[in-house]
């Protein structure tokens, strides 16, 4: 009966993820439109049409429908499954991490972690598609880092301040001596991120996210996608180091560290 409840309890925290990470995704599609992400019902992309309540349940709507649309047929993007499945284990993951408060429900570290794993996704699906990486998003996880303050004392103000220049300033060095080298929302991204994770953490991000970025850039020109000159949406791999530093990143830091000495 206790395992039944604890299973019941996980689902549920899974269940939470994914709808709010549903909600995500609307701000994926329609911050770029300059549609309401709050006003005006879900509709198909396709044909238009007001989705039922039914239409809306986290990954099990997906499942029934087969992947598309009940009325048009069309097919429905696989990014809707994967960002509920992805807010349902961000959920899951925060809480193990940073641990759950009154009824089962996430700490404030955890919800703290949690919301920036959101705007994280958001930045990295938009910047996917238009290359793009709206101000608005850098400044929320700016704002978080100011909330961090207080939810994890571990990382100081002057860790935090580190944190936000010693990855963002040689970013923007380099990218006035090479045209191209990065983008304006990439060296916001990293900024605000530093300055939610601390300056250890921050480096890690960036490793990871050169390391992804570079294995993908080799993979498409191996297959002839993509042209030497050709630019390609930097984000979505940021956006990979700064998730994996958030759970992961002084424990990293200090093992490298470490292994220097």
């Amino acid at each position: 009966m206790i395992v039944l409840a604890q299973g019941l309890f996980w689902l549920l925290r899974f269940a939470a993820g994914a709808c709010a990470f549903s909600f995500f995704n609307v701000v994926i599609y329609r911050f770029p439109l300059g549609e309401s992400v709050v006003r005006g019902r879900s509709r198909c992309m396709e044909c238009g049409r007001i989705l039922t309540a039914a239409e809306l349940i986290p990954c099990v709507s997906y499942l029934m429908q087969r992947g598309r649309c009940k009325n048009c047929g069309e097919k429905i993007s696989l990014r809707h499954p994967l960002m509920e499945l992805a807010g349902g284990a961000a959920f899951c993951l925060c809480g193990a991490r940073f641990g759950y408060g009154a009824w089962g429900l996430l700490s404030l570290q955890g919800l703290t972690a949690f919301f920036f794993l959101g705007i994280l996704s958001v930045i990295a699906w938009i910047d996917w598609d238009r290359k793009m990486i709206y101000d608005q998003f850098p400044a929320m996880i700016a704002f978080l880092g100011s909330v961090a303050l207080w939810l994890f004392p571990e990382h100081g103000l002057t860790d935090r301040l580190i944190g936000a220049v010693i990855v963002a300033l040689p970013m923007l060095l380099l990218a006035f001596a090479v045209e191209g080298a990065f983008g304006g929302g990439d060296i916001k991204l990293m900024a605000a991120g530093g300055f939610f994770l601390g300056w250890r953490s921050i480096l890690v991000a960036m490793l990871i996210g050169l390391v992804t970025g570079a294995a993908y850039c080799v993979s498409m020109l191996w297959r002839g996608r993509m042209a030497r000159k050709d630019s390609f949406a930097f984000g979505p791999f940021l956006a990979i180091g700064l998730t994996t530093a958030l759970f992961w990143g002084d424990m990293l830091a200090g093992w490298y560290l470490a292994v220097l000495r």
